[in-house]
């Protein structure tokens, strides 16, 4: 089937346009824009379900964009390239292909659990870079998912999208109203999970604290930290030793270390290949004009 054309701003345009700033607009679509080389690659790689590809109307196709525009079961769009310029919020130029994709369910079952578990919690966030940074480091360390609680950025943000680098797609992340869903979950699914706490008055050093079990590491708001109940919550309080004048480190920072530390202790045995993804990321693809 030929593929469309959008040479003006359409109202199909603006939609799309304002899903770059507009979490409610996003969440009513039920889908976001993806943008770059590797994330575009991970969503279909892990099986993403892709709406729609938007392509450069003015240059030959990549490879890269070839195979995808070819094999990906999407509609395809060509683009006036001033308009994808703006979807793809590029500075440097015009990117080859913006990929719409569908939104997930948010459902805590989406989270594989077993015995080697290792959860993420992320309580409040404020920052959409920061839960995209987590994302990564989630991924990286061998994370089985990442919980996003209460009055939170958007993990559908372009800046999570961009920082998380494709993890997202590799990662189940779910977003839950508050406390009571995540006890709920655990309850009935992982009843034996410990719950460890980040915190720079916690009682315990991280190197310290047994994380070879099922836990699930709770990372506080960039401001407050963890909110008073899930404090109560945690079975332990872990802090990062720092020797030097900082008080604490940024949300993200933070857990990338507490993540570390996890799979350090596990014998780094846990990983990407257990999530049914790939363990060594998108494969390789043709050469793209697009930055990563």
């Amino acid at each position: 089937m030929a593929a469309q054309r959008i040479t003006t701003r359409n109202a199909r345009f603006q939609q799309w346009q304002a899903q770059l700033t507009n979490r409610n607009k996003r969440q009513r679509a039920g889908e976001f824009l993806v943008q770059g080389v590797r994330p575009v690659s991970q969503a279909v790689e892990h099986g993403w379900p892709v709406r729609a590809l938007l392509f450069d109307e003015s240059r030959p196709p990549t490879r890269w964009a070839s195979g995808l525009l070819r094999d990906v079961k999407a509609e395809k769009i060509a683009m006036a390239p001033e308009l994808l310029a703006e979807l793809g919020e590029k500075d440097e130029g015009v990117p080859e292909l913006v990929a719409v994709a569908e939104m997930p369910p948010d459902e805590l079952t989406r989270i594989p659990v077993g015995p080697g578990f290792l959860g993420v919690l992320f309580d409040r966030p404020t920052s959409p870079g920061n839960i995209g940074s987590i994302v990564r480091s989630a991924d990286s360390f061998g994370a089985h998912g990442l919980v996003v609680t209460g009055h939170a950025a958007d993990v559908y943000d372009p800046k999570s999208v961009r920082a998380s680098t494709g993890s997202l797609f590799a990662l189940p992340v779910v977003r839950v109203p508050g406390q009571r869903e995540v006890e709920a979950w655990l309850a009935a699914a992982a009843p034996e999970v410990t719950v460890v706490g980040t915190d720079e008055r916690g009682s315990v050093d991280i190197t310290e604290a047994d994380l070879t079990g099922p836990v699930l590491l709770a990372v506080g708001n960039e401001t407050t930290g963890l909110s008073a109940a899930w404090r109560e919550r945690c079975d332990v309080l872990v802090r990062i030793p720092m020797t030097g004048s900082a008080s604490s480190l940024n949300a993200a920072s933070a857990a990338s270390v507490v993540l570390y530390e996890a799979a350090r202790q596990r014998g780094f045995k846990h990983g990407a290949s257990e999530r049914g993804g790939s363990e060594h990321g998108a494969s390789e693809h043709g050469t793209s004009e697009q930055d990563t």
